[in-house]
Formats: structure tokens, C-alpha cells, sequence
């Protein structure tokens, strides 16, 4: 296939998928199979690799996520982003409109108030280039490589305009806030608060890939300057920004004030069944005229109010208090209670999270409590509204599934059992022990470790490397072929080195570089298990907590027996030095473009085991951008600040020299 051949193809392609796009997320109906989508955007992705040169801002492979940044630049915003006067009773709402009538005769427009986070989208020629945070109205943050795996945002608009800035909320869908929370419990980590602040944390991730796995979503409510169009009423921008491509916030206009606010307590009773959090109802003047007329205070406009809705909470009592261990090891208190009747549906439960929280509410069995659910969806336990007399909760000293003993480091809330073999944390910890940055045995994934389990032919990950032919084909879905591939990416993984190892042995906090660093440190997982905290601590970058933890972990009689398991099994203990290097150290490299013969990630940990770091944006403190093809603003920037630049193959003759 020739390059023209190929970017007809690839037109064709973005704009089908485009289409699709626009029919999910922004219509909410689909027109096309998931398989076939997927095949779409494989055909993308393999056109794209074999012409680099091709690849534009507005591909949909843009919306994956890529390096992480180290900072986000400051956007000062042309046309102020600012704020509302909150108003909290229908009487407040007829002195608005009373106030409003005596400058104009209205109509308004009302919208649910998305309870999400505030920001500017900035398209030239009808591409997306731009996305900032509202900040304090008047400077926010860049952060366009998040917004860009956000689906529902166009990167191409339907219209060539030559500048649109609109303005809209990005939000977390309460199923993906649900799921956040779930996963955050299982991993013994302080859970999102609500949806809001969920959505905001995901914004503000420095890698974007982390964003894009978050399911953020967002509404437009607001065209904040726009060339070669205009308008007379707001209900028009937003009919035509959804003809450009945009999921625009719901709004109905209404004549009179008796039908706002009839509007706004229809959407009081229907919040509860929305897919996204609504915290109140906005009320704005429809007409663009009148809103000049009727100008702003120096601190908000006077031509539109939000009204809050108050928060459903109910009264209950605490009859149990369950405790769960999840895949960490961290120890979940889970409050039982009389059913109560919150946002539609009858709740029994919420988690108490931690020892600290229950500390604070200072709560106990047979207490009477107030609950209500965070985003609409995630029970919690505001207060205790009276007490029984009870002693406060405690988590308990051993674990409820194993009975080893627990144990609460300082940095963090979580009480955790530690004990490696813990039935409750098996087939979690299995998953991580084989996955790709540990120890990379490929086929090992959830989905057989799980059939392992459940058959029991494991109890730890030492028993991965005793299976046999036999015990794999005794598992449904597996024949010769496939047992043969498994048995065989085990016994290779025997010779990783053994910084994957330590990795692979989940201790709390060591990541894969801070595994290679004692690993460097110490030579061997022997020199690791027998170092104390002292002399860990003698590793930069390494505080305390973490010297700590290592230490504890190899103090733990059932980490030596595993470990032991292991080296009788035939893993790589000592560590080949010559895999690793400092040549690096002290080094910050940019990776722009599509690289020959590298993939980004691949590239990116060559250069952090050579000691040196990676970073998402081009600044003075940078020593070498890597470019590739198509790399765009990034190169552009390295040569304004003389910064080097280097190619691939520049970049393999340093590691390689």
C-alpha cells in the first residue's frame, strides 16, 4: 500500500469511527458491534504504524494516553470562567426572577447543575488543540492529554470553524465511580470521597493513560468565544454544539418562573436516576441581549442562579460491624445496619474504610448513625447521630481469614494482615506476581489464575512453578498446545532478573525502579532479605515508610518460606549488575513521536534502567529529546530552549557505548 493509498484509508477510517463515537457516547446509540469497532480501530493502529508520517492530533489512538507529565503549564483564560450565586430555596429563585423583571421579560433556560469539574476546550480549524481547568477563573492549568481520553469529546469538529472556546463538566458516570471506589477498597487505598472529587484527581494525573482508564465523561454547557457564527439565545449555542459533535447539558426553556422552578423540582425527583451526580439546578436567561442588559456583580452574573438541592440523609442503627480482607492484605471494617431507603433504593451496608475513620466518628455497635450516598450510588456514614455507650470499634490484632498477625504502617490508614499466603489475598496477589512489569509469564492472567485457585492447585506462587502438564489440562478450556505455551512462559520466567522478582513479591511501596535499586544496592535477593533498615535507608530516594516496609517483609517467617520455595524452584537470585546502569543518572529525556523500531514504553524503561527519567514535557531542566516521526510541538519547543534532540538511533549507541 502506497502513503496516499494509505491516508484515503485512514481519512475514511477516523471519520467512520468518528461517527460511531458521536452515536455512543453523545447519543447514547450505538450503530455498530463492539468486534467491529474493534477491528476498525486495529486497522487504524496498523496503518498508523506503517506510516508514522500519517498519524494526526484528531486519531482516535490519541485517546489511549501517553507519557506522563512533570508539570502542568499555567493557561491564563481570555474570557473569565467564573462562578454562580448559589441560591437553596424556591423563594430565593422568585427574588431572582423579580429582580430580573425589572430590567427585562425573560425566558429561561434550565439545566441540572453536573456536580464534575469546570473546563475550557479550544478547537482551531476545527481541531481540538486546547483544554485547561477552570483554576481561579482567570488562570487554570493545561491539561490536554487528559481531556483527549475523554471520548465524548470531539477532536475534529463536524464544522471548519476558525476558533470555538466552549465550556463544560467533566464528570465521573456514578457506575465508573462505583467501580473506582471498589477497586480502591480492594487495594487497601483511602477511597475517592464522591464523584466530583474523583473526576478531579483523574483530571489531574500526570500520566494520562491512568485518566484514560477512569471513564471520565463530560457536558457543554457553554460557548465561551466563538468566529464566524453567532447567536441570539443560549438554547441555540447549545443546539448547535451538538450538531458539532459535542454531548451538550439537557435544558429545557420555559416562559414564566412558575415553570423553572416546576422544571427544577422535576429534576430533583429524576437526579437520583441520572447516570451522573446533580448536585442543583441552573437557572439562566435564555436571550443574549438581555444578559448584557443585565450585566454581572464584580464577582457573578446577574442573569443566572444555581439552585442546591439539600442532601438526603437518614437515621438508622448500627447492628454489626464486618470485617473483610481484600487482595493487600488491608482489613475493610463494613458497617451493618437497619435498612434505610436512600435515593431510590433500600441500603443495609457502607464501608467504614479504616480504623482512623471510626476513630473520628468514634462509632460502635448499637449506635444509632446517619447515612446517605456519596454520588448518589456509594453509601456513607456521615455521622453518629447518637451514641450507645459503647467502646469505639477496633480492628482486630490477627486476621479474620488467616489469623496472622496484622500490622498499620505510619503513611498510611490501612491495617493490614501480612502474611504473603493469605487465602484472602491469593489470587490477586498471584495476578501480579505473573503479570508483565513483574514476572512476565504470559497466559497467567485473571482468568487462569482464578481456574488455579479455585481447583487449588496453587496456595502460593512458589506451587506456579511445580505444575505440570497434567494439572494444567485438568483446567477447562486448555489443551496440549496451550498447556505446552504456559508450562513453557513459567519456566522461563525462572531466568528474569531478580529485581522483577522483588517487584513480583508485592511489598508495600517498591515499585519496579525502587526493586532495581536495591537490587543494585545489595547484589542479590539475599543481600536485599538480610539488609537492615539502616542500610536501605542509605539508598537515595528511599524514605523511612519504605525501608520500613522492606525490612518487615523479609522479617516475616511466611515471606522467608515463600522466598526459599522460590530459590529451590530455580529462580534467579543474584543480579547481573551488567543489565542495569547509572550512565543515565541525573539525566531527564523527552520521548516525541513515533520512533522505527521502539515502542514508547520499551523505550522509556531502557532509559530508566540506565538511571535516567522520562518526562511529558519539554522545559530547561531537559537534557535530550528522542524524536520520532510526527513529532510535533514538542520538538518545536526543544529547539526554541536548545535543548539536544537525538534520534533512536542516537539515543541506542549511548546505552549501547
Amino acid at each position: 500500500m502506497t502513503a496516499e493509498t494509505a491516508a484515503k484509508r485512514l481519512g475514511e477510517l477516523y471519520e467512520i469511527i468518528e461517527k460511531h463515537n458521536y452515536n455512543y457516547y453523545v447519543l447514547d446509540a450505538p450503530t455498530v458491534e463492539d468486534d467491529e469497532y474493534d477491528a476498525l480501530m486495529r486497522e487504524v493502529k496498523e496503518l498508523e504504524t506503517q506510516f508514522p508520517q500519517l498519524v494526526t492530533d484528531y486519531s482516535p489512538t490519541r485517546r489511549v494516553g501517553g507519557a506522563a507529565l512533570s508539570t502542568f503549564e499555567k493557561v491564563t483564560h481570555t474570557v473569565q470562567m467564573g462562578s454562580l450565586q448559589d441560591v437553596f430555596s424556591e423563594e430565593e429563585l422568585y427574588n431572582f426572577d423579580a429582580a430580573v423583571r425589572k430590567e427585562v421579560t425573560p425566558e429561561y433556560s434550565v439545566e441540572p447543575k453536573i456536580d464534575g469539574l469546570s473546563v475550557s476546550l479550544e478547537y482551531r480549524d476545527g481541531i481540538f488543540v486546547r483544554g485547561s481547568t477552570r483554576g481561579d477563573g482567570f488562570v487554570g492549568e493545561d491539561i490536554t492529554e487528559n481531556l483527549r481520553t475523554i471520548k465524548s469529546i470531539p477532536l475534529r469538529l463536524s464544522e471548519k470553524l476558525p476558533f470555538l472556546e466552549v465550556r463544560g463538566e467533566v464528570f465521573m458516570p456514578r457506575e465508573s465511580f462505583a467501580k473506582l471506589v471498589a477497586m480502591q477498597e480492594e487495594n487497601g487505598e483511602q477511597p475517592a470521597k464522591n464523584p466530583r472529587n474523583a473526576a478531579a484527581g483523574s483530571l489531574r494525573q500526570k500520566d494520562s493513560s491512568v485518566t484514560a482508564k477512569r471513564s471520565l465523561d463530560i457536558f457543554i454547557f457553554n460557548i465561551q468565544q466563538i468566529e464566524g457564527k453567532t447567536f441570539t439565545r443560549h438554547s441555540e449555542t447549545l443546539d448547535y454544539l451538538r450538531e458539532l459533535g459535542f454531548r451538550t447539558v439537557g435544558h429545557v426553556v420555559c416562559g414564566t418562573i412558575d415553570e423553572a422552578v416546576e422544571r427544577i423540582r422535576r429534576i430533583g425527583e429524576e437526579k437520583h436516576g441520572y447516570a451522573y451526580d446533580t448536585d442543583g439546578a441552573v437557572i439562566k436567561v435564555d436571550d443574549l441581549a438581555q444578559r448584557d442588559i443585565l450585566g454581572s456583580t464584580a464577582k457573578v452574573p446577574k442573569w443566572a442562579v444555581a439552585f442546591k438541592y439539600p442532601p438526603e440523609e437518614k437515621e438508622t442503627v448500627l447492628r454489626e460491624i464486618e470485617v473483610n480482607v481484600g487482595r493487600t492484605g488491608a482489613l475493610t471494617p463494613v458497617a451493618i445496619f437497619d435498612p434505610v431507603q436512600l435515593a431510590g433504593t433500600t441500603v443495609t451496608r457502607a464501608s467504614l474504610h479504616n480504623q482512623d475513620i471510626m476513630d473520628r466518628l468514634e462509632i460502635a455497635v448499637g449506635d444509632t448513625i446517619a447515612v446517605r450516598k456519596a454520588g448518589e450510588i456509594i453509601p456513607e456514614i456521615v455521622r453518629v447521630a447518637k451514641h450507645c455507650g459503647n467502646e469505639t470499634f477496633r480492628l482486630p490484632e490477627r486476621c479474620p481469614v488467616c489469623g496472622h498477625r496484622t500490622s498499620k504502617s505510619e503513611d498510611e490508614a490501612a491495617v493490614r494482615c501480612i502474611n504473603p499466603n493469605c487465602p484472602a489475598q491469593l489470587q490477586r496477589g498471584l495476578e501480579h506476581f505473573a503479570s508483565r512489569d513483574a514476572m512476565n509469564i504470559e497466559g497467567l492472567g485473571e482468568a487462569v489464575v482464578k481456574l488455579l485457585c479455585d481447583n487449588e492447585l496453587v496456595r502460593s506462587a512458589a506451587d506456579i512453578y511445580t505444575l505440570n502438564m497434567q494439572d494444567i489440562l485438568s483446567l477447562p478450556g486448555f489443551k496440549e498446545k496451550s498447556a505446552g505455551n504456559l508450562l513453557k512462559a513459567i519456566e522461563n520466567s525462572k531466568n528474569e532478573q531478580p529485581d522483577r522478582l522483588l517487584f513480583a513479591l508485592g511489598i508495600r511501596g517498591i515499585g519496579r525502579r525502587s526493586a532495581e535499586l536495591l537490587m543494585k544496592k545489595f547484589g542479590s535477593m539475599d543481600g536485599v532479605m538480610n539488609a537492615s533498615e539502616e542500610e536501605i535507608l542509605s539508598i537515595d530516594s528511599f524514605g523511612e515508610v519504605l525501608a520500613k516496609n522492606v525490612a518487615e517483609a523479609f522479617d516475616d517467617p511466611q515471606m522467608r518460606e515463600l522466598v526459599e520455595k522460590l530459590r529451590e524452584n530455580g529462580l534467579k537470585f543474584d543480579y547481573d549488575k551488567a543489565a542495569g546502569s547509572d550512565r543515565f543518572a541525573g539525566l531527564t529525556f523527552v520521548l516525541t513521536g513515533t520512533l522505527p523500531t521502539l515502542k514508547r514504553e520499551q523505550t522509556k524503561e531502557m532509559i530508566e534502567n540506565m538511571g535516567g527519567k522520562c518526562s511529558g514535557s519539554v522545559s530547561k531542566k531537559t537534557n535530550y529529546v528522542v524524536a520520532g516521526e510526527a513529532a510535533g510541538s514538542k520538538l518545536t519547543k526543544a529547539q526554541e530552549l536548545g535543548v539536544t534532540v537525538i534520534t533512536e538511533q542516537e539515543l541506542l549507541d549511548m546505552i549501547n557505548g
